[in-house]
């Protein structure tokens, strides 16, 4: 498989604090990747950098043999890169098809084409029959879904979901996990996720990278990485093993 984006050695610093560290690694298309690691390991710092809401201070961001580092979001987004957030925001006022249709509009100038894409991603992501429900007054489980759903709307090679399992019941990740692996395995697109729900992460990623203080201290499979000392002893906790 070859590698959709690849980091070499970058690094992000705010004054005195370096929040990612000389941070490598390689996306393989197709993929389903997880980035874990304690609060404040530098993992949204991270996204941020592969986005564009921050430009790194050293090392090369490339995505598709192209290099991004530098790049404004939407510049990014354009070419085929999503997020979704920690705290979903989407736009309260208006209804479920109409945000998602916003996304569309990326790529879909015509309105009925936007709507019709809109409407393909709701049913993937079972909003359809909620899609003239106002955002604001969703569910927690499904606003989290909306979000996806957006990100999706722009048509991405690559999707970086920040803990999107954030906040949910077991039941609710179990229907997130076995959404986004459909999405994977059917339409092929490469996932990278932030995630602290360890359930999700060891069912769903195939490669997962750990960071601490801005570091990468450990990669591999899931089943490697959590049996990894220098993983427990930072995050994971001797008693998850």
């Amino acid at each position: 498989m070859s590698a959709l984006l690849c980091l070499d050695k970058v690094s992000k610093r705010f004054r005195g604090l370096v929040a990612v560290d000389a941070v490598s690694f390689e996306v393989p298309e197709g993929v389903i990747f997880a980035v874990i690691g304690p609060n404040g390991a530098g993992k949204t710092t991270l996204f941020n950098l592969i986005a564009g809401a921050m430009t790194p201070d050293d090392g090369v961001i490339a995505f598709a043999g192209r290099p991004i580092g530098g790049l404004a979001p939407d510049a990014v987004c354009r070419l085929g890169i999503a997020r979704t957030f920690q705290l979903v925001r989407p736009f309260p006022a208006l209804s479920v098809e109409d945000n998602v249709i916003v996304g569309a509009l990326l790529h879909r100038h015509d309105l009925r084409a936007a709507r019709e894409g809109a409407q393909a991603v709701l049913r993937r992501l079972d909003l359809f029959d909620k899609r003239h429900r106002i955002a604001a007054t969703l569910t927690l489980p499904d606003r989290k879904r909306l979000e996806v759903a957006r990100a999706l709307a722009t048509e991405p090679k690559l999707l970086l979901l920040d803990e999107v399992m954030a906040g949910l019941r077991p039941t609710e990740t179990d229907r997130m996990v076995a959404t986004l692996r459909a999405i994977n395995r059917e339409s092929g697109l490469t996932i990278l996720l932030i995630e602290h729900v360890m359930r999700a992460v060891m069912a769903l990623a195939g490669h997962v990278l750990v960071l601490d203080h801005g570091v990468a201290i450990a990669g591999g499979t899931p089943e490697a990485v959590v049996r990894d000392p220098a993983v427990v002893k930072s995050y994971l906790g001797a008693e998850l093993l």
